[in-house]
C-alpha cells in the first residue's frame, strides 16, 4: 500500500478533474477575470463609432493591463532592439500647421535618441526575423519630450487596442511548447490572420521585402496613427509622419535572411553601431502628410484607421527635417534597454485624433513601462530625463532619484507660494484640440473601416514583378509550415480578394486550389450581438491603379555608403588592380574586406604584407554587397582549390548581387555559375571601378532574378 506522499503516485482524479475543468475549451463562455459575460473582445468602448476611446471601458483595461504583464522585465514585444544617439534639424518652419517649437526653429538641432527593434521575438532571437521593424525616435525639445513611436510599415495589424494582445498571443510562439521564435509560419497566427481579416494589409507589407530590410538605415519609418497639428489660432490639421533614409530603402532575400541568422545573428545590431563608429553616420529625412480638418472625410477610405494609409500620391510628402545618428550608446542597458517610448509624450502643438488603436496604446504604454522599469520614476532614469526641468506635486514611489524641496505637495496652495504654478496657453502650455463629441457610448466598430481589401490589393499592384514573386515566395513559405489545412485554405480565400494571380501561384506551391468560397462569414473579428453583414468587408475598390511610392524599385540608388564589399585572394593578387578598385570604392564610402584562405596576413605579387579581414572558413557571401576579384595567377590558383570561394561567387550570384573581376580572375570565374551568364549587366569582367560602383548602387540585378534559382540553396 503507498503512502499519501509517495511521490510516484498519480494525482487524484479529483484534482485532474477541476484541472480540466478549469482550462476547459470546448463550449465555454468567455469571460472577465471576475466572472463577468463579455459580449465583445474585439472593440473598445467609444464615444460615438469614430470617437474617442473611453476611459471607464473596464473590458480593455482589464485585457490590456493583464497584456502589459504577461512578461518582466523583457519587453513583451519589439523585445530585441539597437539604439543609437542623434539630432533634427529643421528644414523650414510651418507656424500654419503647429505652434510646436521644434517644427518652427530652423536654428534648433534637437537631441534625439532612435531605438529600432524587430516586434515578435525576445530579446535573444536573431535580427533577420520576417518581422515588421519598431522605429521609435524620443525628440529632447525645449518644451518637453515628444516620443514618435512607429514602425518601417505605415499601417498596422488591428484597428483597435482592444484586439492587440489577441494579435500578439497568435504570432508568439504556441503556449503548450514555446515554438517558432521569432517567426509567424504556424497555424495560430494564420488562424487569427484569416478570421481578423483587418490585418491582411500590414500581413501582405510583413509578406513583402519590407520585412528583412538590409539594414535598419536602409529602412523607413512611419508614425502609422494619424495624428494632430494645432497652430497658434487653434487650427486642427491632421498629419502624418515619415522618415525616409538617405540611403533608400534596401532589403535582403529570404534565402539570404535565413543564412544571416546562422552567419551573424547580430547583423542589424553590428551594422548600425559599425556604421556609426566609422563616421557613417545614418540619416532620414523627416516628411509630413497633411490634411486639412475640413477634408477628414473626402477619401475612399478612413483617417482614423490604422490599418490604412494615404497613398503619397493623393497627399505628397512634405519634407521638412532631417534626422541624423552620430553617436552610439555608451552602455547597452543603461539606454537601449532602460528607454521608455510613450506614445503619450507629446508637446504642445500635437494632437491625439480618435483612432482606437492609438487611444489604447496611451493607455497600454505606460502600464507597460510600470511594469517593465518596476517604478513610475522611469522618467528619472538618465535616458529618459526631460532636457527642460519638471516641476510638480508628484512625490516618492521606488526608486525616487530627486529630492523634492518645500513643505508643500499640493495644488493649489499658499504657504510655497502657489508654486509650482500653471501655466496660460499663451505662455506656451499644453492645450488639447476642443472637438466636438456628442455620441452615444457604444462597443462598436464604424463602417467606414470595414474596407480590408482595397490597400492590400493597391500594394501588391504597386510592386515591381521581382517584388510579387518574393511575395509569392513568402506566402508559400509560411503557410506551407501550417499544418492545419482548413486554415490554409481559408487563407487562399483571403488571399483571393487581394489578388487572383497572386493566390494562384501561392495555391500551386501548396498543393491545393483557390476555394471559390468559404462557409462562414469572412471577417470574424466582431462582437457576439455585432451586426455580422456590417462588419463583413465589402469588395475591393480601385480608387488608385498604383502607389510607386510603395514599391522598393522606386527607391534610392545612388550611393554605396556603407556598403560592404568583399575581395577574394589568395597569395600572389594583384596588388596594381587592388588597390584601383579599393581606392575608388572607398571614395565612395564603400568598406573593403580582404578575405583570404587564412587569418592574419596575406601577401600580394609585389611581396607586401596585407591585412585579412577575414578568412574564408568564418565568413558567408551574404554578410556582403558585392564581390571583386583582383586576379594574380597565383592567387586564382588559390581559390580555385578551396571549394568555398566557388561557393561564395555562387551564392553572390544567386542573390544577384553585382561581381566585378580582373585579369586572371575570369578564369576562376568560369568555374562559377557567374561565368555562365558574363552577359549579366551587374557582372563585370575587366571594367573599369565606375561600372562596378554603378552596379552596386543598384543594390540588385533583379533582372537576374530567374536564372539564379538554377543556383542550388
Amino acid at each position: 500500500m503507498k503512502k499519501k506522499n509517495d511521490s510516484s503516485e498519480k494525482p487524484t482524479k479529483k484534482i485532474e478533474q477541476l484541472q480540466k475543468d478549469t482550462w476547459k475549451v470546448e463550449g465555454s463562455t468567455m469571460k472577465t477575470n471576475q466572472g463577468v459575460k463579455v459580449n465583445d473582445t474585439n472593440n473598445s468602448l467609444k464615444s460615438g463609432e469614430r470617437g474617442a476611446t473611453l476611459l471607464e471601458d473596464f473590458l480593455l483595461r482589464e485585457k490590456i493591463t493583464h497584456f502589459d504583464h504577461e512578461r518582466i522585465p523583457e519587453r513583451i514585444v519589439h523585445a530585441r532592439g539597437s539604439g543609437a544617439h542623434g539630432y533634427f534639424e529643421l528644414y523650414e518652419a510651418i507656424p500654419q500647421y503647429t505652434k510646436a517649437g521644434i517644427f518652427n526653429d530652423t536654428n534648433r538641432r534637437t537631441p534625439v535618441f532612435v531605438r529600432f527593434s524587430t516586434v515578435a521575438g525576445s530579446k535573444g532571437s536573431p535580427d533577420l526575423a520576417r518581422d515588421v521593424r519598431g522605429f521609435a525616435t524620443k525628440f529632447y525639445t525645449d518644451e518637453g519630450t515628444w516620443d514618435l513611436v512607429g514602425n518601417n510599415m505605415p499601417i498596422f495589424f488591428i484597428q483597435d487596442a482592444m484586439k492587440f494582445p489577441d494579435l500578439v498571443h497568435s504570432v508568439k510562439p504556441e503556449p503548450n511548447n514555446e515554438i517558432p521564435q521569432a517567426a509567424s509560419a504556424h497555424d495560430t497566427f494564420y488562424d487569427f490572420v484569416s478570421h481578423a481579416t483587418e490585418t491582411l494589409h500590414n500581413h501582405i507589407w510583413a509578406m513583402s521585402d519590407r520585412a528583412i530590410p538590409r539594414s535598419f538605415r536602409m529602412m523607413e519609418g512611419f508614425g502609422i496613427h494619424t495624428f494632430r497639428f494645432i497652430n497658434e489660432k487653434g487650427e486642427s490639421h491632421f498629419v502624418k509622419f515619415h522618415w525616409k533614409p538617405k540611403l533608400g530603402v534596401h532589403s535582403v532575400t529570404w534565402d539570404e535572411a535565413v543564412k544571416i541568422n546562422g552567419a551573424d545573428s547580430d547583423f542589424h545590431r553590428r551594422d548600425l553601431w559599425e556604421a556609426i563608429d566609422a563616421g557613417h553616420f545614418p540619416e532620414w529625412e523627416f516628411g509630413i502628410q497633411i490634411v486639412p480638418q475640413e477634408d477628414e472625410h473626402k477619401f475612399d477610405f478612413d483617417l482614423l484607421d490604422p490599418t490604412k494609409l494615404i497613398p503619397e500620391e493623393m497627399v505628397p510628402v512634405q519634407i521638412i527635417g532631417k534626422m541624423t545618428l552620430n553617436k552610439n550608446p555608451d552602455n547597452f542597458f543603461a539606454e537601449t534597454e532602460q528607454i521608455a517610448f510613450l506614445p503619450g509624450h507629446i508637446v504642445p502643438g500635437l494632437d491625439f485624433t480618435n483612432d482606437p488603436l492609438l487611444q489604447g496604446r496611451l493607455f497600454s504604454y505606460r502600464d507597460t513601462q510600470l511594469s517593465r522599469l518596476g517604478t513610475p520614476n522611469f522618467h528619472q532614469i538618465p535616458i529618459n530625463r526631460p532636457v527642460v526641468e519638471s516641476h510638480n506635486n508628484e512625490r516618492d514611489g521606488q526608486m525616487q532619484m530627486d529630492i523634492p524641496k518645500g513643505q508643500t505637495a499640493y495644488f493649489p496652495n499658499s504657504i510655497s507660494g502657489g508654486c509650482p504654478h500653471l501655466s496660460k496657453m499663451a505662455e506656451g502650455a499644453f492645450g488639447s484640440y476642443e472637438e466636438r463629441i456628442d455620441a452615444k457610448k457604444v462597443r462598436n466598430r464604424s463602417e467606414s473601416f470595414s474596407d480590408h481589401f482595397s490597400q492590400p490589393a493597391l500594394f501588391y499592384r504597386s510592386l515591381d514583378k521581382w517584388e510579387q514573386e518574393h511575395v509569392a515566395g513568402a506566402y508559400t513559405f509560411e503557410l506551407g509550415k501550417c499544418k492545419i489545412d482548413h486554415i490554409k485554405e481559408r487563407m487562399l480565400y483571403m488571399i483571393d480578394q487581394i489578388d487572383h494571380d497572386l493566390a494562384k501561384k501561392v495555391a500551386q506551391g501548396l498543393g491545393l486550389k483557390v476555394p471559390s468560397k468559404i462557409d462562414e462569414p469572412i471577417n470574424q473579428s466582431i462582437g457576439a450581438d455585432a451586426d455580422v453583414k456590417k462588419q463583413q468587408p465589402g469588395p475591393k475598390k480601385n480608387y488608385l491603379d498604383k502607389s510607386p511610392a510603395l514599391s522598393q524599385a522606386k527607391t534610392k540608388f545612388d550611393s554605396i555608403e556603407t556598403r560592404q564589399i568583399a575581395v577574394l585572394v589568395g597569395d600572389g593578387f594583384s596588388m596594381k588592380n587592388l588597390e584601383k578598385m579599393k581606392s575608388s570604392l572607398e571614395e565612395e564610402g564603400a568598406s573593403v574586406n580582404i578575405i583570404a584562405p587564412m587569418g592574419g596576413t596575406i601577401t600580394c605579387d609585389e611581396n607586401m604584407e596585407h591585412k585579412v579581414d577575414a578568412s574564408i572558413m568564418t565568413t558567408e557571401s551574404v554578410l556582403f554587397d558585392a564581390v571583386y576579384i583582383p586576379g594574380g595567377k597565383k592567387s586564382i590558383n588559390a581559390l580555385g582549390e578551396n571549394a568555398k570561394y566557388i561557393k561564395f561567387v555562387n551564392e553572390a550570384f544567386k542573390h544577384c548581387k553585382a561581381i566585378a573581376v580582373d585579369g586572371e580572375g575570369k578564369e576562376f570565374l568560369r568555374t562559377t555559375y557567374a561565368g555562365k551568364h558574363t552577359n549579366d549587366k551587374a557582372i563585370l569582367v575587366d571594367e573599369d571601378a565606375t561600372a562596378f560602383i554603378e552596379a552596386i548602387k543598384q543594390h540588385r540585378n533583379w533582372e537576374r532574378m530567374a536564372i539564379a534559382e538554377e543556383v542550388p540553396a
